[in-house]
């Protein structure tokens, strides 16, 4: 048996949130002790887990008691709608940024590669405490796992063809 915090420590979770499950009816003790503290079983940690596992879906919690009290729903059916949801949902999102490079005046196909620039990675790598031998180290691993990828992430950051080859052939060598 568990009680209310250590059920929610090992889910990473705030006892006031597994309190609220309660008060909500989603998750409820097996049992309370004479001293009237609630103890969980493994049944109920499993509940958890599964309502967990549920939430970091993006599920709601209505839909995730129906999930648990009725095992006769089929939960493809909620997932697919949930998907569907998130479809929307991105696609709303899409059209707010569209929105704002809009009032911007700037152009869409060109504001994410204004974002990050060979100079402003550089002084990233530095700032987390990479000199120059880690950052060669760091190059020659991008490019010996996942070449194309390294000539992709080089040209995004938009650093000349020519010295694109030079990093490349280096980083080879």
């Amino acid at each position: 048996m568990l009680t209310v915090s250590k059920l929610a420590r090992s889910f990473g979770l705030s006892r006031s949130t597994v309190l609220y499950y309660e008060s909500i009816g989603l998750l409820k003790p097996t049992l309370r002790t004479g001293s009237n503290y609630r103890a969980y079983s493994a049944e109920d940690r499993e509940r958890l887990r599964q309502i967990c596992a549920y939430r970091e879906a993006g599920l709601k919690l209505d839909d995730i008691r129906v999930l648990l009290d009725r095992r006769d729903t089929d939960a493809s059916n909620v997932l697919k709608r949930r998907l569907l949801e998130l479809d929307e949902e991105i696609a709303a999102l899409r059209e707010h940024q569209r929105a704002i490079l809009k009032l911007l005046n700037v152009d869409e196909s060109q504001w994410r590669t204004e974002v990050i620039t060979k100079d402003k990675w550089v002084s990233i790598m530095r700032g987390a405490g990479f000199n120059d031998d880690d950052m060669h180290r760091w190059h020659k691993q991008f490019e010996k796992s996942a070449p194309e990828e390294h000539q992709e992430f080089l040209e995004f950051l938009h650093i000349p063809k020519d010295e694109i080859v030079k990093i490349r052939e280096w980083s080879r060598g």
